[in-house]
Formats: C-alpha cells, structure tokens, sequence
C-alpha cells in the first residue's frame, strides 16, 4: 500500500496542478467582462401581499408606495408580517437584438417575472432556501417597457441583493455558468480524491486505518459542502434542492467530529481527555441535528425556525468555539517544535480565521451575509492536510524501513542468542569430560614415541599437536561458557598494552609486520587484567594473520564522551561486508582452519566487561576494530 502511494503521489500533484489551474481559469474567465456591460442604475421597489396579480400591479395608482433603490445600495429590510414584495425595472428605451438581463443575488423562495403583464419565467422552492439568481432573454421589441419581479418567501430576507445588468445574452450566460464553476470543481476534485482514499482505506492496516478515514471524510464533506453551497444546483436543479440542502446539512455535521478526529489522532493522541469528551459531544450534536432534520423536512419544514436556530446560530457558536481550540492548541504544539504543526497550524489557521471572519461578519449583518471567504481558507487548509499526508507517507516509509532493519538485526540477535546458549550447555556438560581423556592419551603418546623411530616419532608430534590444539579449541569452550571474571579491578589501558606488546611484538616480526602503539597513561577502566589481555591477543593477532606485504599494525586509545576508545587497525586482506555481520557466530571463521570460538569468546569477555565491540574493514585495504569501556575516573 505505502509503495502504491508513493507510486502515485507525483499524480495527486499533477491533479492538483491541474485543478487549480482550472480554477485560476474561471477566475480569469469570470474576471474578464465584456466592456459592454449595462447596469440599472436604480429600480423600484414595494411591499405587497400574497393575492397580488400583475395585472393589480400595473393599474394601481398607489405610486406613492413604490421605493427608489440605488444601484449598490442596502436591500431594505423585510417586515416582519410582509411575504411579498414587487420589483419595477425601466428598461433602455433602446436595446439590441438578442439581449438578457441578469441579477447574481435575489432573495426569495418564489420568483416571477414580466415584462408587462407577460409571464416570461417562474421558479419556485419547496425546501427552506432563498437565494435565487436569474437570467432570462430580453428583445429588441421590450426597448422602453417594464420588467416586473414578484417576490415571494417565508423567511427573512426579501429584495434584490446585486446589480441588474444588460447585456447580450451569450456574454451573460458565461457569466452566469462561471459564477459557481469554482464551487463545482472544487466540490468535485475534492469528492473524487475522498473516494480514492476512501477505497484505499481498505488496503490499510487497522492501526492507522481510522485517521486515514477521518480525513477522508474531511476532504469529503467539504467537497459536498462546495457543490451544495453553490446557487446553480438549486436553480436548475430544482427538483431536488430539498435533497442538496439535506447534504449540505449532513456533510457540516460530519466535518465537525471528523476534523477533531484528526487534529487528536496526529497531535493529540489521547493526552487530553477533555479533547476526546469535546469530540464525543460534537458527534452527538450531529446525530441529534441530523435527526431534528428529518423530522423537520417530514413535517413541511414546520420547525424550521428552531431548526435554524439549532443548526446555524447554535452550530455556528460551536464551531467559533472549536476552531479557538485547534488554532491554540496548534500554536503550543508549534511551541514543542512538532513540524507537521507548523505544517497544520498555518494551513488551519488560514481556514479557521477565514470561517471566523465569515461567521462575524454573518452575524454582524444579521444572518444576511454571504459566506465567501471560507472557500480560501478550505484551499489553503486542504493543500496543508495533503502535504502532511505526503510528510506521513515519507515518515512512515523511513520507519518501515528502519523496522525492518531492526527487525533483522534483533533476529540476527535472537539466531546468535540461541547458537550461544546452545554451545555453552553443550561446553558446560562436555568440555570437563573430553579433556580428561585428551590429556590421557596426550601422556601415552609422548612415551609411546620416546621408544619408537624418527619416523613413527614423527607422526606422533603430529599427534600430540592436534590433541594439543583440540585442548585450546576445549578451554575457549569453558571460557565461554563460563566467562565470569574472578577478579574486577581498575586497569591502566597503557599498561595493560604495554605487557602485551612484548609478548605479541615477535609474532609481528616474524610475520614481516610491525606493530606501533599510542596509548594515553591516563585511561583506566574496570575489568579483569587476564582477560583483557585475552581479548586484545586475540583480536592483535587476527590482524597479524591478515598480514600482506609490509604488514602494520596501528593501536591507539583515547576518551570520548565518558568512554575509552581502543582502536586496533591493519593493513591486512580486509573483510567482505557481508562477513562483517557474522563475526563472532559459533563456528563462522575467515580462516581456513580457524572455529570461530576466538572470537566468539573474545566478544563474551568484552560484554560481560560491559564493553562494545565494532568492525569496519575494506577488501584489501585492513580492518579497523574499535572498543568501548565505561570509563573509570582516577581520584
């Protein structure tokens, strides 16, 4: 699964790319009007009553009644007791062939317009929503008349919100198209990638399976919310307005818990109890709403007011409420140095303080204002969440890969754990009872060839040599099987090496090699002086045996980070990597003859001296070891 989103991440940019490019195009497109726009610079308008005709409309005498509305000015507001009302609109007394007239923002639930006493286009919505805007063709032959809008709602707003513009009707059209093209695709990009990732989930392990879903769920809801929140669907879709404004609740009362799902799974992760109690009670509210809901829309929308209530006034508090906590609680994990913070914080916050701006600015024009600005903020906030996402799926890659090393080096631990404790059982029960009769026969070999010939004499030193190294091979089995250190004092590094050098500097000479040592007086450590020397012997004379032409030696020692360092490095045939791994195995050696146990044994005394033992070696260019003693500070 992390190797298929890896595969395909490079496409979720491009996609991305792609879209936003789209969406910079119906910007673009949007932006550049024809110059030849028209605008009414002012209208008229009056209250009416539910029983008023056109006809009523156009004989009445009452002028008096009609108010004069600017161009750009604030829509009156509607009486408390007052459902309709009546727009009258001068057209220019010339107009050219294939016109339209345009208005972005109208509000009602009812719209009828004339041009005169003909009914030239209606639309009507059963469902509690009354932002409405209208395009509709106008003719050389209406020069001069009069367009007449009836409006008609049972909510609070009633009146014309926008400017009305003239012009021709293809122009106009592409406006009207392009004024929610943004939502569309956004709403739809954002749909198709929660889907993905939604289907992908499958593929997931349980463990993170959950958030991947919380954000999914995210990114879904707010697609819904895009595409439901745009004018277009509901005007010519009408049909179903009910039904988007049923999603559109239904995707706000998931992106609420979903959200605090995510921020306390990433940052969180169950340290305060108080998030996950806040997360629980938003889970309820959107059951409880989504409920209150159906029971509204089965009723006629009879409880529409404590609905709204509810589900704006009461939601809208909560979710200022919400993102206070997220924006904080982001800054202090900023403050920490989480990095995915940083990353969350500034697309959030770009997201919350736009939302925050538009629920101010909501109830400060008394729930007349438009929600806009939150568009942005959803952008910015959903290309932090995917670059977190990309962050997680790096992160999580690199953690795979280092538990995959670790996972290997502990079975190689585990492996090694096992071959010792076998072989030390093994030595325990055997060693004791292989000797004796070693050294017997040892005893019967030497007199036996004081009374035989130079040849039979021969064979048996050969003899007595084996059974002599078959001796060595029993006594590195006792020491590994029983490696306690009898004796545990403080040791001077430099003298320690100083005692060996005389003993290990002919063996060098005799091999063509030479040996230089450079060790301060001033380290000591804790252990045991005979096996110390044991263990360096060891490893000094491996590095003899490794000798090439001009064979060196270099031992040097130091202090570093309240260690002592010991570094024993040659010129010698070096080590394959892969051999490198299986140093100190049971019966895994470099040498044609050799067992393995030497080093084995060498690693085992430098453990129990709570010591640490490392190889670095080049084919043909030496090996290097390096060892590590918890230093001992001289008072």
């Amino acid at each position: 699964m992390q190797q298929w989103l890896q595969k395909h991440h490079l496409r979720w940019k491009i996609g991305l790319v792609i879209m936003f490019g789209l969406l910079f195009m119906t910007n673009h497109a949007f932006a550049e009007q024809p110059n030849d726009v028209k605008t009414i610079p002012n209208w008229e308008m009056k209250w009416g009553g539910p029983d008023d005709t056109i006809q009523n409309i156009i004989a009445s005498s009452l002028e008096d009644r009609w108010m004069t509305i600017e161009s750009g000015a604030k829509m009156p507001d509607k009486p408390e007791e007052v459902t309709t009302a009546w727009v009258r609109i001068k057209l220019p007394e010339q107009l050219t062939k294939d016109y339209g007239m345009y208005i972005d923002e109208i509000y009602a639930q009812q719209l009828s317009v004339y041009i005169g006493d003909r009914l030239l286009h209606e639309v009507k919505f059963d469902f509690p929503t009354d932002r409405q805007r209208s395009l509709f063709p106008l003719s050389a032959e209406d020069a001069g008349g009069i367009v007449y809008l009836k409006l008609q709602t049972s909510m609070d707003r009633l009146g014309v919100q926008s400017d009305i513009q003239l012009d021709h009707y293809s122009n106009l059209t592409r406006t009207y198209i392009f004024r929610d093209l943004q939502n569309i695709i956004l709403g739809f990009a954002f749909i198709f990638i929660a889907v993905i990732m939604l289907i992908c989930s499958f593929c997931l392990k349980k463990i993170g399976r959950a958030t991947w879903i919380s954000l999914s769920l995210i990114i879904l809801s707010l697609g819904t919310i895009f595409l439901t929140y745009s004018p277009f669907l509901y005007a010519n879709f009408t049909r179903f307005g009910d039904v988007f404004l049923d999603i559109f609740d239904i995707s706000l009362a998931v992106l609420l818990p979903s959200l605090m799902y995510f921020f306390e799974k990433i940052f969180d992760n169950g340290k305060f109890k108080w998030i996950r109690i806040l997360r629980k009670f938003q889970i309820g509210y959107s059951v409880i709403s989504i409920i209150f809901m159906l029971i509204n829309q089965l009723n006629n929308y009879n409880f529409i007011q404590t609905y709204f209530f509810f589900s704006v006034t009461v939601l809208g508090a909560i979710m200022i409420f919400q993102f206070i906590i997220i924006i904080g609680l982001s800054i202090v994990f900023v403050i920490r140095g989480n990095k995915e913070a940083v990353i969350f914080s500034s697309g959030f916050a770009i997201f919350a303080l736009m939302g925050m701006f538009d629920l101010i600015l909501y109830y400060a024009n008394n729930q007349k204002y438009q929600f806009f600005l939150w568009k942005f903020g959803v952008v910015g906030f959903i290309i932090a969440l995917i670059v977190i996402l990309g962050r997680r799926f790096a992160i999580n890659q690199e953690q795979m890969a280092n538990y995959s090393k670790e996972l290997e080096f502990y079975n190689h631990q585990l492996q090694l754990s096992e071959k010792m404790e076998m072989i030390s059982s093994l030595a325990a029960s055997v060693a004791h009872e292989v000797r004796n009769p070693l050294q017997v026969t040892r005893g019967f070999l030497q007199l036996v060839a004081a009374r035989t010939d130079d040849k039979n004499k021969e064979y048996m030193t050969i003899a007595i040599e084996e059974l002599d190294r078959a001796s060595v091979i029993i006594t590195d089995f006792l020491t590994f099987a029983k490696p306690q250190l009898d004796e545990i004092v403080e040791l001077n590094v430099s003298k320690e090496i100083n005692q060996i050098e005389g003993i290990i500097m002919p063996l060098a000479t005799l091999n063509g090699g030479r040996i230089t040592v450079n060790v301060p007086a001033d380290l000591h450590i804790n252990g045991n002086s005979s096996k110390l020397k044991q263990v360096l012997i060891n490893l000094i004379k491996n590095s003899i045996e490794a000798f090439q032409v001009d064979g060196q030696i270099n031992i040097w020692a130091y202090e570093k980070d309240n260690e002592v360092f010991i570094h024993i490095k040659d010129n010698g045939e070096g080590i394959e990597p892969m051999q490198l791994t299986k140093l100190g195995e049971p019966y895994y050696s470099t040498k044609t003859k050799g067992t393995g146990l030497g080093l084995m044994v060498t690693f085992r005394l430098i453990e129990i001296m709570k010591g640490h033992i490392e190889f670095k070696s080049q084919r043909y260019l030496g090996t290097e070891v390096i060892i590590r003693f918890p230093i001992v500070t001289v008072t």
